[in-house]
């Protein structure tokens, strides 16, 4: 059977990058950091790690195995949390990952009225998009994950809970009255990274031409701020704009481009104690 301990290591080798790292993250010496990668090479009979200039890289074996010991070892740390938990919500922790604008809106509110409801629980917070989110939830690494989709698939992964938060239309945001979307197949347009702006590319295929995009920018702030100044138009979700509303900028919704936003958890319920709480407080904030 595989130590986790000797997994552990060779997870933070993986993140870090090199011995020197990893040993300082786990608080080891690096002789017991190399020990503990020996022992665990001769457990599996496959050769983790080599040696790349002064530096050390995982081989593919290693690789393999750091990325499936992540995913373990995160289910073992929630189960403890988990476990933990059922002692009762005067102390422990729950954790969420969710993306900005959720942040910038409805998750202090919950973070409010949980921690109003269970003083003793820790709340701990992260900001990542809903890919991101999701890993870390199959990991084991958070335990509640708010995402947004356009559609109404569910995640891939059979054991994701969806609950059902909120529907968040999106809106043309423009410096003069907005108009139909194809009244601007002409114009210029300020969009996010390459990630965030499919949404806007789909929408506009579909009403038939592509985007000429000017400006790139993910802060919402930036964004409106360039479309008040007149240097193009752009779309944003009501979250965003309900986060941040520049004085200058008109708005319009665009039909048929509603996400739909969800609190995503590990398993069926019944959930833990804190995770029900923080739910609970999800829900109840908006």
């Amino acid at each position: 059977m595989l130590d986790v301990v000797r997994l552990r290591v060779l997870v933070a080798v993986a993140r870090k990058g090199s011995l020197t790292a990893a040993a300082k993250e786990l608080h080891y010496s690096q002789p017991s950091v190399s020990h503990h990668l020996a022992r665990l090479e001769a457990e599996t009979g496959a050769k983790l790690i080599q040696r790349a200039g002064r530096g050390i890289r995982l081989t593919e074996a290693g690789r393999l195995l750091a990325e499936r010991a992540s995913d373990i070892i995160g289910r073992l740390d929630a189960t403890a949390e988990e476990l933990a938990a059922h002692v009762g919500l005067r102390s422990g922790r729950v954790r969420l990952a969710a993306f900005p604008s959720a942040l910038g809106t409805f998750i202090p509110k919950a973070v409010g009225l949980l921690a109003r409801a269970h003083p003793g629980l820790h709340l701990q917070l992260m900001e990542t998009e809903p890919p991101e989110a999701l890993r870390l939830l199959r990991a084991g690494r958070v335990d509640v994950a708010v995402i947004f989709r356009y559609d109404d698939t569910a995640p891939e992964d059979t054991g994701i809970h969806m609950v059902h938060l909120l529907d968040d239309p999106s809106y043309l945001v423009s410096s003069t009255t907005p108009g139909a979307l194809t009244d601007h197949a002409d114009s210029s347009w300020i969009a996010g990274c390459d990630r965030c702006r499919s949404h806007l590319l789909d929408i506009c295929d579909k009403a038939g031409f592509e985007p000429r995009i000017a400006f790139t920018s993910d802060d919402i702030v930036a964004v409106q701020a360039l479309v008040a100044a007149g240097l193009g138009l752009t779309m944003l979700p009501g979250l965003a704009l309900a986060a941040h509303r520049h004085p200058d900028v008109e708005v319009a919704e665009v039909p048929g481009s509603t996400r739909h936003v969800y609190a995503a958890v590990y398993g069926e319920q019944p959930h833990p104690p804190a995770t029900a709480a923080l739910l609970s407080a999800l829900r109840e904030s908006l």
